[in-house]
């Protein structure tokens, strides 16, 4: 008998027999994966059920539950699935009977964080991805947690977040009407994770404050708040008014607010307004004689040659970030977002 086996031999002794257990396919369901891989790894690693009932089926209890459920959260973080299931039938074995399997942030090689290579990028969104798909709400917000906290904001959101967002999408169209949760679950958490980020006060110096907004109709608002983030991390005051902001409510924002810069984001052509964004390139305020007018920034996919005389029109988070602060001299650029 191998190592692995023996762990989980160990593991399935405090299950309680009189428990009745789950199906297989239930199971299957419950983790997002195939029943044809739960029977693989019982077979490989014995990573399967205590209990069989009349006619050999197979009847999951919570201790087995709880091993093949992080048996998927290791693999989800690159593990080798022999290691997986080793690690995983010995950490059963350490647990309480009767206690939920504890589940701590995974903890990257430190090869992964010394450097971020592609091959490490796309094991990082290929594990975020497998975890959503399973419905796997804390793996997904421990990776992408880690994953801000290894490479920085930059890089997490353009090399991993939005590959994955981007990913789950085609998937989602490609199926029809399925994976709708997956993609829900995964941008709450993308979301989430940029709350997080972000810097827990504005700058004290009296500035104007950077106004951001999404054009009406457009819901598609986590780059927008990539954006958000990066600047609280650069100390640039902003107001964020986030996803479909009515035209009016942007033009009386600017009125009261007197920004510096107003971001207009449109994730489609069809939501990009050029007039709205010829208005607001016209907003003045302030008294006869002092009046200023806001930058106009078109970001997103949406504004894809389209333009507005003198509009600033970043590509990229960098780009926008780098524009943006030209506009808040005042602000340290050498604290900013990595």
């Amino acid at each position: 008998m191998d190592e692995g086996q023996h762990a989980s031999d160990v593991a399935r002794s405090h299950a309680a027999p009189q428990e009745a257990g789950v199906t297989t396919g239930a199971l299957a369901r419950r983790l997002g994966v195939s029943p044809t891989t739960l029977r693989s790894w019982d077979r490989r690693y014995g990573l399967g059920p205590a209990q069989r009932s009349a006619g050999h089926h197979r009847r999951w209890t919570a201790d087995d539950v709880a091993v093949v459920e992080e048996m998927c959260r290791l693999t989800t973080t690159g593990l080798p699935p022999a290691e997986a299931a080793l690690l995983a039938g010995k950490r059963l074995a350490t647990e309480p009977t009767g206690l939920p399997l504890q589940r701590p942030a995974p903890t990257a090689p430190a090869e992964l964080i010394a450097s971020a290579s592609p091959a490490t990028l796309e094991r990082q969104c290929r594990g975020i991805s497998r975890a959503a798909t399973r419905m796997d709400a804390p793996t997904v917000q421990n990776l992408l947690t880690e994953a801000v906290a290894q490479h920085g904001l930059v890089t997490a959101w353009q090399d991993v977040m939005a590959p994955v967002l981007h990913a789950v999408g085609r998937k989602w169209e490609e199926a029809g009407d399925r994976y709708v949760e997956v993609e829900h679950l995964l941008s709450w958490h993308v979301s989430r994770t940029l709350h997080r980020a972000a810097a827990p006060t504005e700058s004290t110096l009296a500035l104007p404050p950077l106004v951001l907004a999404c054009v009406p109709a457009e819901q598609h608002v986590l780059a927008l708040e990539a954006l958000s983030t990066g600047l609280s991390q650069l100390g640039v005051p902003q107001r964020m008014f986030g996803a479909a902001v009515p035209v009016e409510a942007v033009s009386a924002a600017v009125r009261r607010i007197g920004p510096r810069v107003v971001v207009l984001w449109a994730q489609a052509r069809s939501t990009a307004s050029l007039p709205l964004a010829r208005h607001l390139a016209e907003t003045q305020w302030g008294v006869r004689g002092a009046r200023g007018k806001p930058a106009v920034m078109l970001a997103g996919p949406g504004w894809a040659g389209r333009g507005v005389r003198g509009a600033l029109h970043p590509v990229t988070l960098p780009q926008a970030l780098d524009q943006i602060g030209r506009h808040y001299p005042e602000v340290s650029r050498g604290s900013g977002p990595a």
